[in-house]
């Protein structure tokens, strides 16, 4: 495990296969088994800011969910000494956004635990973004992550 100075010390980029513009959480906070905690700071220069709003529509609330999600896989594979896994974001259950957006210059915090987990790489998680302490969304996140992404992708486009 990582201590969490340690963890908030880390570039994001190197737990994730996102790459810039489209890396979307700031920085981890906590691991756990089974659990990451990360965070994302809103401002004007966030991927999908809307200025109307001042801030990001809601629904990229499940993008942070789901970076979280890679996050924690990447976590896990750097202390496994394993590479960066692609992984696929299938859907979600019982999503509930309790607001409208997210506020620039605010930090909300996502924490994702995973529930369930096939070894074809099948998993689900209970995720839940945080403002100041409070729950502004949440959600069961279901993702597949495939041991080998480029067959899986051959395999699917057969």
């Amino acid at each position: 495990m990582f201590d969490a100075k340690a963890l908030a010390e880390q570039d994001v980029a190197d737990f994730i296969p996102h790459r810039e513009p489209m890396i979307l959480i700031s920085k981890l906070l906590a691991h756990g088994e089974d659990t990451l905690l990360t965070q994302t700071d809103i401002s004007a220069s966030s991927p999908y800011f809307d200025n109307k709003l001042n801030g990001v529509p809601n629904y990229v609330g499940i993008e942070y969910m789901a970076q979280s999600i890679a996050a924690l896989a990447g976590v896990e594979a750097h202390m496994r000494n394993d590479i960066i896994r692609v992984g696929f974001l299938l859907g979600s259950r019982k999503l509930q956004m309790h607001i409208g957006h997210f506020t620039a210059g605010q930090s909300y915090q996502t924490r994702v635990t995973r529930l369930y987990q096939e070894d074809s790489g099948l998993a689900v998680f209970d995720c839940q973004i945080l403002h100041n302490q409070v729950v502004v969304a949440e959600a069961n996140v279901n993702v597949f992550q495939p041991q080998d992404t480029q067959a899986y992708i051959a395999d699917a486009t057969q």
